[in-house]
């Protein structure tokens, strides 16, 4: 079962990386843009594990190692075949 976490900074954090991206897309004309905000994706795949037991494996690996709660929020997904 894959399961996929999806990191991004807290509101109110800011994003020096997503400033840079918006300058660069603004430099090559696309200006409509408001703000940008980057992040991080993992794609976990489990083995034997039922989709509930997935999804609190894949909690308390964010929670221990993979998100940094300060400035860091996440959401987890279950990806269907």
């Amino acid at each position: 079962m894959k399961v996929i976490v999806n990191i991004s900074l807290k509101e109110g954090v800011l994003d020096p990386e997503g400033q840079a991206i918006k300058t660069s897309l603004s430099n090559l004309g696309f200006e409509n843009l408001n703000d940008v905000r980057t992040g991080k994706q993992i794609i976990l795949n489990f083995v034997n594990l039922e989709e509930n037991e997935a999804v609190l494996e894949a909690k308390k690996m964010c929670e221990d190692l993979l998100v940094n709660s300060v400035i860091e929020k996440y959401k987890i997904n279950i990806l269907r075949n």
